[in-house]
């Protein structure tokens, strides 16, 4: 029987038809790893005069000193324009800025150039996001990340990707997948497939390609128990939506071994001790494993662990940074270490998976083109425009309701 192509596998644009753009921040200020630094840089802004606030707001044709807009869904700062607030900073929320990099941000729409409301609409309890990572000819890593707050969708690399929830309504209400799609794998697998399942099949197999994301499918129940069972666990690592924290063996797990300084300048990692060096600073053990992993041939570590020693541009508000190294970014560090060693140790079960359903396996592929012959293909175009989710008013600008 002939093998399955990667071309004949679905797209995962086709299972999960409802996407987002990633979010256009327009500045980088009102983003940052610790909340503390976000709030004096608000303060700091609403203290200077006008001309000082139009230098530091670092204007752009979407957002300037007068821009009205409406509220951000969810949150209630004021519409008034920037040039006469005076008022407290808006509490800092958790975003992800980019791959397993939790940020905070102030969720103020004055200040973001494209925040893409009807993310935030349907973000909160029982919400998981998928996020396509940019496509890199020949890089390793993951075709998609999960997460359970909201993803700004930036790729570190390459063409950056979107955003997909897994759910169309707010709490948890009403699939983002292809209309039949469920119920065809149900039918096919003989037991009951959910959105879950799905998301969970997804990021076992995923692999990108320039097409895009694609997503090989099968009939055959015990791989997928194995398949949704190991997605499952990546999930968990990635997503942490339950609040627990992964952890290794005793002996492997990773520590501080020498104090990490108040401002490193220099990141570099000691092959033969495992060791990741921030100045003097030492942490191991850290597999080679975790700090080669790669993101859209990027590795992950080290963008993270650069983000936080940038010092910022001298008189910009992004230079307004914790005067040490926070021992909460410690603790990140570590809990990040943590999870790129156990991703790492998955691969090569994700890889024999791969093998078994993705190009060159016979037998029980469900190809694109089964999906169109069950009618399952192509998409609705309703199903690629986002549900009508509002029960409440949203303050638009100058605080007139928006009308939507």
């Amino acid at each position: 029987m002939p093998g399955v192509t990667h071309d004949e596998a679905p797209l995962l644009a086709d299972l999960m038809p409802w996407s987002v753009a990633p979010l256009r921040p327009g500045r980088g200020w009102p983003m940052g790893p610790d909340a503390a630094s976000l709030r004096a840089r608000w303060a700091a802004f609403v203290k200077a005069d006008a001309t000082g606030r139009e230098e530091l707001l670092r204007p752009s044709r979407s957002r300037t000193l007068h821009t009205a807009v409406a509220q951000l869904p969810g949150h209630r700062a004021t519409t008034a324009p920037l040039a006469t607030e005076s008022g407290a900073c808006p509490d800092p929320v958790r975003v992800l800025h980019g791959p397993f990099d939790e940020q905070w941000l102030i969720p103020d729409h004055r200040l973001i150039d494209a925040a893409r409301p009807e993310l935030w609409r349907v973000a909160g309890a029982g919400q998981l996001f998928l996020v396509e990572q940019g496509y890199v000819t020949g890089s390793a890593g993951p075709a998609v990340l999960a997460s359970a707050v909201l993803p700004d969708g930036r790729s570190p690399a390459g063409r950056p990707g979107r955003v997909r929830p897994l759910f169309r309504r707010p709490g948890g209400l009403e699939p983002n997948v292809t209309p039949g799609l469920l119920a065809h794998l149900s039918t096919a697998l003989g037991q009951d497939v959910g959105a879950v399942d799905l998301l969970a099949w997804t990021l076992a197999v995923a692999r990108s390609s320039a097409a895009g994301c694609r997503v090989p499918l099968t009939s055959d129940a015990e791989a997928w128990a194995r398949g949704t069972e190991l997605g499952r666990r990546i999930l968990r690592l990635e997503a942490r939506g339950d609040g627990a924290r992964p952890k290794l063996p005793g002996g492997r797990r990773p520590y501080v071994r020498a104090p990490l300084p108040a401002r490193p300048a220099e990141l570099s990692y000691d092959a033969e001790a495992e060791a990741l060096c921030l100045d003097a600073g030492r942490i191991s053990p850290v597999p080679r494993e975790a700090w080669e992993f790669e993101v859209s041939g990027v590795r992950v570590l080290g963008l993270w662990c650069e983000r936080r020693m940038a010092a910022g541009e001298a008189g910009s508000l992004e230079a307004i940074r914790p005067a040490e190294w926070p021992q909460a970014w410690t603790s990140e560090l570590l809990e990040l270490i943590t999870v790129l060693t156990l991703l790492a140790e998955l691969a090569p079960l994700q890889d024999e998976l791969t093998k078994e359903t993705g190009p060159g396996s016979t037998g029980s592929g469900i190809t694109a083109d089964e999906l169109r012959r069950a009618g399952v293909l192509p998409v609705p175009d309703a199903a690629r425009r986002p549900a009508s989710v509002l029960d409440h008013h949203e303050e638009g600008p100058g605080g007139q309701f928006a009308l939507i």
